[in-house]
């Protein structure tokens, strides 16, 4: 399925929850036919039931598609459908490293929120064109002028060629696709007899086929029967298989330049696979890595107990078969005076936390127990040695501590400008300090601000919602260590 470079568009679609994101996947599929209309169901690419329920991206969902534009010519969409919450901010940004374009999709009526700012953002990192689209155009709340300005205004994306659509009718979708092929430009390689440079962003496990990793080819060609390398890992692995997602995962002959496809090879474990690293060729192949790679580390720790003693072991099977298919997680074995026998288990957020306890209590109908999050704290020492700690438990002695530092995030809030005193009263108690207010329009206001971690783990989005009659939304991102007056507390 070797495509001229031109004819190939890689792009995302970005959103605030709610907005529509997963719908207008469901309409691009049904346009391009890339999905036959009898398997068409709402929110194809969320395969799992939570992410069906709960409305969110838990894992990536890559997919291939033809279209033919009005110009006449053949393209191929690489759609590379990413997750939208901040505990997946890396895996964001390295999907978004597979893309040379972003579809930005507001609700009309609800307008810019924290969320779609955090993505805009990422987006404008990683270099994306991005297409500004407003869906929901035909409730009789949408306020497009407004929200158009909210658009230029905030983010800085220029509005001159607007895009107004209602993605659960279809209205105005046909012409997204022919703004893809218009606004975003195709990828740029070094040719298919350059050596083989591969971006991997993201992986699943099979239990026949080992893992499988998705790849986005930026230079050279990789076929079945190649022996490659991933590059920050060291593996080594022969390849068995290559292919595309058409929506289902479909082999080819050879992955070319541009393309975005999986790689089947005789890799067993999922930790050996790094999302960001590079594949190349295991001999005569490149070295250096494509940018953005590094390693992925828990930021909320939780202890997980069986109710039932006996059920150790089923936890422990448990935890193991969902690392498979998420090693961004890590657990061990812990015990409790109070709960015996648990895990101690590391997750990159709180949703990624609730996350992955509600699948141990779905998919394997265990009863468990959950402890009170906590965060990876820095102690630093009298004798220079310098510990990084996710229990209390684990403190030393108060006489040798030098210093404690706890994580701090840099938090984005929209809120209606009448519950900005109650927000910014949340904030100061939390031991938060408000950076910046800026007038988002006549109705609502973005706050910044730092809070420790730790501070926002519980009932702080709660609060949020409740000073806000549920009108505000939050998002942030980590931003560094700071000194903090902290003392453990013995109960005995």
């Amino acid at each position: 399925m070797a495509q001229r470079l031109d004819n190939i568009r890689n792009f995302c679609i970005i959103a605030h929850i709610d907005h529509g994101k997963t719908t207008l996947s469901d309409r691009i599929l049904e346009l391009t036919k890339a999905i036959d209309l009898r398997n068409l169901r709402a929110q194809t690419l969320d395969a799992m039931d939570l992410e069906r329920e709960r409305g969110i991206t838990i894992k990536s969902h890559p997919v291939s598609m033809a279209y033919i534009a009005k110009d006449g010519k053949t393209y191929l969409f690489n759609l590379i459908d990413t997750q939208g919450h901040v505990d997946f901010n890396y895996e964001v940004s390295r999907s978004m490293g597979a893309c040379e374009g972003a579809v930005l999709v507001v609700d009309a009526a609800q307008g810019v929120e924290a969320q779609t700012v955090a993505n805009a953002y990422l987006a404008i990192d990683n270099e994306l064109e991005i297409v500004p689209v407003l869906n929901k155009v035909d409730l009789p709340g949408a306020n497009i002028e407004e929200v158009s300005h909210q658009i230029e205004d905030v983010l800085g994306i220029p509005m001159d060629q607007p895009l107004y659509i209602s993605a659960k009718t279809g209205l105005g979708v046909s012409d997204v696709l022919e703004a893809i092929v218009a606004r975003i430009p195709p990828p740029e390689t070094a040719g298919a007899d350059a050596p083989l440079r591969a971006l991997v962003f993201d992986s699943v496990f099979d239990e026949f086929r080992g893992v499988i990793t998705y790849v986005r080819v930026v230079d050279g060609r990789i076929k079945a029967g190649d022996a490659i390398r991933y590059i920050g890992s060291g593996q080594v692995t022969q390849l068995r298989e290559v292919g595309i997602f058409s929506p289902d995962q479909k082999p080819v002959g050879v992955l070319e330049a541009g393309q975005v496809g999986y790689l089947v090879g005789t890799i067993k474990d999922p930790a050996d696979i790094k999302i960001g690293d590079t594949v190349t060729w295991a001999k005569d192949g490149t070295t250096e890595l494509l940018p953005g790679f590094k390693e992925v580390r828990p930021m909320v720790f939780s202890g997980i107990y069986p109710v039932s003693t006996d059920e150790f072991e089923k936890v422990r099977s448990g935890l193991e078969k969902l690392h498979l298919n998420d090693s961004a997680f890590t657990f061990h074995a812990e015990s409790s005076v109070a709960l015996g026998f648990g895990f101690r288990c590391g997750f990159l957020g709180l949703l990624h936390m609730e996350v992955v306890q509600e699948r141990l209590r779905r998919e394997f109908d265990l009863d468990i127990i959950n402890t009170h999050p906590s965060v990876v704290y820095r102690v630093q020492l009298k004798d220079g040695v310098t510990l990084e700690l996710d229990n209390p438990v684990q403190l030393p002695d108060v006489t040798r501590i030098e210093q404690i530092e706890e994580p701090m995030i840099k938090a984005t809030i929209i809120c209606p400008s009448e519950c900005i005193g109650d927000i910014m009263r949340i904030a100061l108690e939390r031991r938060g300090e408000v950076k910046t207010t800026e007038s988002l329009d006549a109705r609502r206001v973005i706050l910044t601000c730092t809070l420790p971690l730790n501070e926002i783990l519980i009932d702080f989005h709660d609060m949020l919602k409740s000073v806000s009659h549920g009108y505000a939304s939050m998002d942030y991102e980590p931003c560094g260590y700071q000194v903090s007056d902290i003392v453990k507390m013995d109960i005995l």
